[in-house]
């Protein structure tokens, strides 16, 4: 067994890479699946499955939780609890474009406790475990020190910018895009962007390691409405998600 979480995530999020890359603008076999959920690969089936067999067997008393699983209501008895996306973005992962992710966490009682990100066509990985701070590649990272919003940079579809949600007006700042919300996150952790929206619902797996990653990089997260985030919910959705700097993620709130 590996010494820790933090190690047994470390360790399957870098083997989950691999095989996203083995597949990675190879034509992997895709299909939808029901209920306009979206398409999947067969990528996104074998990380799925090896990680299942590498999470579970390395700590059986856990719960799982995978976009690719069906749901065991099992899992709401269990104090810990893997969150894991095999692919978030596997529209971008299809299409061959970078910016897709492998996304894993372990939540303690509905909340994170360990997270890793891989993005394995940028080489890049992100992880964090409660108290110890945030990393990419093996270097702390921090939230943007930006408090103004005006003129600031953030990462959202334009959809999430339409005066309707803006009473006041739509802030005065730069819009840019990424596919995976666990990414958007992750660029909102080192301070790439100074802050991330989405005003749809989440899947808790899209959002749980970007969660904490966020907040050990001294950022804050919370809902459209403000509430923090807790995971391993009967429903596994989140209402939207606000994650950047304190003073820019409470600006962005109050003019919602």
């Amino acid at each position: 067994m590996l010494e820790n979480d933090l190690d047994l995530l470390l360790d399957a999020v870098n083997a989950a890479g691999k095989i996203a890359l083995r597949y990675f603008r190879k034509n992997p076999k895709v299909w939808e699946k029901g209920s306009n959920e979206g398409p999947v690969t067969e990528a996104d089936i074998e990380i799925n499955n090896m990680l299942v067999d590498r999470l579970l067997s390395a700590r059986p008393d856990y719960g799982w939780l995978s976009e690719e699983t069906e749901d065991d209501p099992g899992r709401l008895d269990k104090d810990y609890v893997f969150i894991v996306d095999p692919i978030d973005g596997t529209r971008s992962f299809i299409d061959g474009h970078e910016n897709y992710a492998c996304a894993l966490g372990i939540a303690f009682k509905g909340v994170m406790k360990v997270a890793a990100v891989k993005m394995p066509s940028l080489e890049q990985t992100f992880w964090a475990s409660v108290g110890s701070g945030a990393y990419q590649n093996g270097k702390r990272i921090n939230v943007s020190s930006r408090s103004e919003v005006h003129g600031s940079t953030i990462l959202t579809a334009k959809p999430n910018l339409d005066s309707t949600y803006w009473p006041g007006g739509v802030p005065p700042m730069r819009q840019f895009y990424r596919s995976s919300l666990a990414y958007r996150l992750c660029l909102a952790a080192n301070g790439s962007f100074d802050a991330m929206v989405t005003l749809r619902d989440c899947w808790e797996w899209d959002i749980a390691a970007g969660d904490l990653i966020v907040r050990e990089a001294g950022g804050e997260v919370t809902d459209r409405y403000g509430k923090d985030l807790s995971f391993n919910n009967p429903k596994p959705k989140r209402p939207g998600i606000l994650a950047g700097p304190k003073d820019i993620q409470l600006n962005l709130l109050k003019r919602l």
